[in-house]
């Protein structure tokens, strides 16, 4: 699906015309710079390579730094492909903006959700917890309790949920619309909450 990639600046609020109040995340979606163009002769499909904002040199690899200097182009934080562009409109540099977007198409926003760190099973699981607050079992409120039978069959079983790392997971959310465009200043706001911290690069897809 055609889209952009946007720099997430944070959550706010915006009125309606009829007095609404209507929670938007606001998104610097580009310019974007056209990369590379895949074509079906060439590659089998079509698609667009597109990059936003700009990377610091010492942090590119020389493979990459020679795919720049190729193109022309400085290196972006982000590289990433969009398809169901018209790939025989766009070359290498040219931008994409926010004109692919009108108010009130419907979006998917993907991007990295928060790293909560290492977590126990009450909070990354929803655990209830095990044993009173008192009667010795003050230490087992927020333990996972059993996590095998014994007898049999004498194993953990895979995917058992368990205390471990949380969040920092690829993150999709769909159906998300598009309510203000200020074309001047590349922001886009759309009605909801979209994955990622503050200042995270995410992707929207028409």
């Amino acid at each position: 699906m055609p889209g952009l990639l946007a720099k997430k600046l944070g959550m706010t609020n915006i009125f309606t015309e009829d007095g609404q109040i209507i929670p938007v995340t606001v998104l610097e979606a580009g310019p974007c710079k056209v990369y590379s163009v895949k074509t079906k002769e060439k590659d089998g499909y079509e698609s667009l390579q597109i990059g936003f904002g700009v990377k610091k040199e010492k942090n590119i690899n020389k493979p990459l730094k020679g795919f720049y200097s190729k193109v022309g182009l400085n290196a972006p934080q982000l590289l990433k492909e969009f398809k169901n562009f018209d790939t025989a409109s766009f070359k290498v540099g040219d931008e994409i903006t926010t004109a692919i977007f009108t108010i009130g198409d419907k979006v998917k926003v993907s991007g990295r959700n928060k790293g909560k760190g290492f977590q126990g099973v009450v909070r990354r699981h929803g655990f209830a917890g095990v044993g009173s607050a008192t009667h010795g079992q003050s230490d087992r409120q927020r333990a996972p309790g059993s996590i095998g039978a014994s007898s049999y069959p004498s194993r953990v079983f895979k995917g058992q949920r368990m205390a471990g790392r949380m969040g920092f997971e690829n993150t999709t959310i769909r159906n998300l619309k598009v309510v203000k465009i200020i074309a001047e200043k590349n922001i886009i706001m759309v009605k909801g909450a979209v994955p990622g911290s503050i200042n995270s690069i995410v992707a929207i897809n028409k």
